[in-house]
């Protein structure tokens, strides 16, 4: 490896990331311990190590450059990698609480399963969750972190990607003879179209593909994943579903895959922190970190 390139101090660095929280030199200089000089020194011996301004400074406002922009968040996962590796090793292992806001499918689906892992590791931290159908709906503002399924651009929050997903057409074993491939589409009644709340283009984009045109909307709605898996595996129709979600009923055989009909789906799965002047506990950067570790 290259030494060309000299890696800044770790103090210019904290400071950068603490007035980029705080939006405040000032507030910075308090949470670390410093003077406000000292603050705005160390960024300005940043910016001239990397030739280029972090903040565009004005009388009462300080505010993020594109450059600042971009370079903030690896910084700022750096940061909570080396505090939640730290705590997880050599912090107080008195019970820590971490309230997460979820959808109830990724819940059961996908941390459920999951949790008895990262209880083992981490006994100290007790997780409490508070289920939501709507991605944007207000219940549990005060969660330490949120797991959404959209297009990763929410107002107030920081975002990470967690999973990308797609979606596949799904039947009981009983009815998968109905599509043996993507033009059998045709054969299934309009009334056997389970649709799920908030994938309502998944059915049109799959006809469309096959130049079937049926009057859609005679089929049953839901609101959750669940609710259309059990529909789907009573044989009561077909359903195009998160195969995230559905890779459980699919090992088990309980659904199959008729077909192999799959979408590209153009949202993911994010987890989604509150924009603080606050740094997260270290809790809250363990279990994103344990998050971000699993494989989805």
């Amino acid at each position: 490896m290259s030494n060309s390139y000299k890696f800044p101090p770790l103090k210019w660095l904290m400071s950068f990331e603490a007035a980029a929280r705080h939006m405040s030199f000032t507030a910075a200089a308090e949470e670390l311990g410093l003077s406000q000089a000292a603050v705005s020194y160390q960024i300005k011996c940043l910016e001239s190590m990397i030739k280029a301004p972090l903040f565009e400074r004005k009388p009462r406002n300080l505010r993020l450059t594109a450059v600042g922009q971009a370079y903030l968040p690896p910084i700022r996962r750096a940061f909570d990698e080396m505090f939640a590796s730290t705590a997880g090793l050599f912090g107080n292992h008195g019970e820590k609480v971490v309230t997460v806001r979820v959808a109830i499918s990724f819940m059961t689906r996908c941390l459920a399963p999951a949790m008895k892992d990262f209880y083992r590791q981490h006994p100290e931290i007790r997780v409490n969750f508070w289920s939501s159908i709507w991605a944007n709906s207000d219940e549990a503002d005060e969660a330490d972190i949120d797991i959404r399924f959209g297009a990763g651009d929410w107002t107030g929050y920081d975002t990470t990607l967690l999973a990308n997903d797609t979606a596949v057409l799904v039947s009981s074993p009983e009815n998968a003879s109905m599509v043996q491939r993507s033009e059998d589409l045709a054969n299934i009644p309009e009334r056997m179209m389970i649709n799920v709340a908030g994938y309502d283009d998944l059915w049109r984009r799959a006809l469309v593909q096959t130049d079937i045109r049926p009057a859609l909307g005679k089929g049953i709605r839901v609101d959750t994943t669940i609710a259309a898996s059990e529909l789907v595996a009573a044989g009561a129709g077909f359903a195009f579903l998160s195969k995230l979600f559905s890779h459980s009923d699919l090992e088990s055989g309980r659904l199959v895959m008729p077909g192999d009909i799959e979408l590209k789906m153009e949202r993911a799965h994010y987890l989604l922190q509150p924009k603080s002047q606050k740094r997260p506990g270290t809790e809250v950067l363990i279990f994103k970190e344990w998050l971000l570790a699993q494989r989805w």
